[in-house]
């Protein structure tokens, strides 16, 4: 552990096509906004979408099964009244004619229920249905028989009712082929459209780190056109018009700090020849600061614009560094852990370190240490530290920070240090120090930057203890 007491939290990866910083802090601010503190359950679409039909499948076949039973059980109970009704009269008929009783048909039947025989007291035949919950229910059918005497038959028809055993079997073995079916058909029709979902947040996720040349709808393929296809042409239209937007905010700062350098140059050459006093230095002073803002608009202009190259050569970055301390910021510490030879350009690593120091110097506090550990360059301050916006989104141009670190400078230091590091193929990061001051951390890589412009990966070693 080097002196400055860092610790685990260094670690961030290098950053992508300059000028897409914003993309990305558009889009952490937008993940921001998104209500957290409480547990949400992800579950995927195929089967949000399977559960859906399974419970509609369910309720319709569940109504369908009812419905078909309960027709059937009433046209069954209709058709054993009819048949009780039929029997009960051909017994009356042949009792009348020869006195003999068919059908185990019962004169005065004790077991005849009463309503039925309050019925039949009227002189009505009548039939009636006796359900004990146990089996088919009981089919009476009675009529009246002269002297005030009944005439009745019962039976249960088990072997009619057996059909509706049956009947609810291939009920339910339909219900449940239907659920299933349901579910496998949910399970491919939202698989297919969470697949192409998920092949739209990858790519606009992409689009978000600032690779341009992504689109969402290339990305989802398929031939069908449906809703997925109307958000990734959305999404796509959106990307593109924010580029165009950013690309030309950038083109209006550069032509116009193009436009002021010639003045401003002007400007300065005239105030150095004023004569010599208080108010003479005091327009010094304020046109070499507008001439320094406009050189820093230009720089970041150029920087946004990825054209610019990295002059590589070997330097010992501890001593190298240690040379640079001592006249950048005198009254800095300086330590070195562990030396190591970088490929790397020293005038835009200069740039870098003295934008840190200068940093540090206007806003925090000191000791200001810088420790160089391997190809890790830290500079810490023992100020306010860095403010919540810049540790979540990196530094912005014309934003100094909370109240704590603002009132001097425009926030273009710690732009072009970012830009800078990313023309160095390295890797630069922020965060606070547990006992406080803010820490900037630049991670060299291994490998030198490539002659197309590319980055290479700068390997973050594991957090220490």
């Amino acid at each position: 552990m080097s002196a400055d007491g860092h610790a685990a939290g260094d670690a961030a990866g290098p950053g992508r096509d300059p000028g897409t910083g914003r993309l990305r802090a558009l889009s952490r601010r937008l993940a921001r906004r998104v209500p957290s503190g409480r547990f949400r359950p992800r579950t995927g679409l195929r089967w949000k979408l399977s559960a859906a039909i399974a419970a509609v499948g369910a309720l319709v076949a569940l109504a369908l099964s009812l419905a078909v039973h309960n027709a059937a059980r009433v046209s069954l109970l209709n058709g054993s009244r009819d048949i009780q009704d039929e029997r009960v009269t051909f017994a009356q008929r042949i009792y009348e004619s020869t006195g003999r009783l068919n059908f185990d048909a019962h004169i005065d039947d004790p077991a005849l229920p009463p309503e039925l025989r309050e019925a039949v007291r009227g002189g009505q035949r009548a039939t009636y249905l006796e359900d004990t919950g146990e089996g088919p229910p009981e089919v009476w059918a009675a009529v009246p028989l002269a002297g005030g005497r009944v005439l009745s038959i019962h039976t249960r028809f088990e072997d009619r009712y057996a059909v509706l055993s049956d009947l609810d079997r291939a009920l339910s073995i339909g219900s449940v082929s239907v659920i299933g079916g349901g579910c496998l058909l949910g399970v491919l029709v939202g698989g297919q459209l969470s697949r192409r979902l998920r092949q739209a947040a990858t790519a606009a996720g992409r689009v978000a780190q600032g690779d341009t040349d992504v689109r969402v709808r290339d990305a989802i393929g398929g031939r069908v056109r449906d809703e997925t296809d109307d958000l990734a042409r959305a999404v796509d239209a959106m990307a593109d018009a924010l580029q165009q937007r950013l690309e030309a905010e950038r083109r209006v700062t550069a032509d116009i700090a193009h436009e002021l350098r010639t003045p401003v140059t002007g400007l300065v050459t005239a105030a150095e020849l004023l004569p010599p006093g208080r108010p003479s230095e005091l327009v010094r002073d304020r046109a070499q600061a507008l001439r320094t803002l406009v050189e820093d608009v230009l720089e970041v202009a150029r920087l946004d614009s990825a054209t610019e190259r990295a002059e590589l050569q070997e330097v010992a970055l501890g001593e190298f560094v240690a040379r640079r301390v001592r006249v950048l910021a005198p009254e800095a510490g300086m330590e070195v852990v562990r030396d190591a030879r970088v490929q790397t350009d020293p005038r835009r690593l200069e740039r870098v370190l003295g934008n840190l120091l200068a940093n540090a110097a206007k806003h925090g506090r000191e000791p200001v240490r810088v420790t160089v550990e391997g190809r890790v360059l830290r500079v810490r301050d023992h100020g306010p530290g860095f403010p919540p916006a810049l540790l979540a989104e990196g530094p912005s141009r014309f934003r100094t920070g909370s109240a704590d670190r603002a009132g001097r400078g425009h926030g273009l230091g710690l732009t072009i240090a970012a830009g800078q590091a990313r023309v160095l193929g390295a890797a630069l990061t922020f965060r606070n120090a547990p006992d406080g001051g803010a820490v900037a951390v630049l991670w060299l890589p291994g490998t030198a930057p490539t002659d197309s412009g590319g980055i290479p990966v700068v390997t973050l070693p594991a957090p220490r203890s």
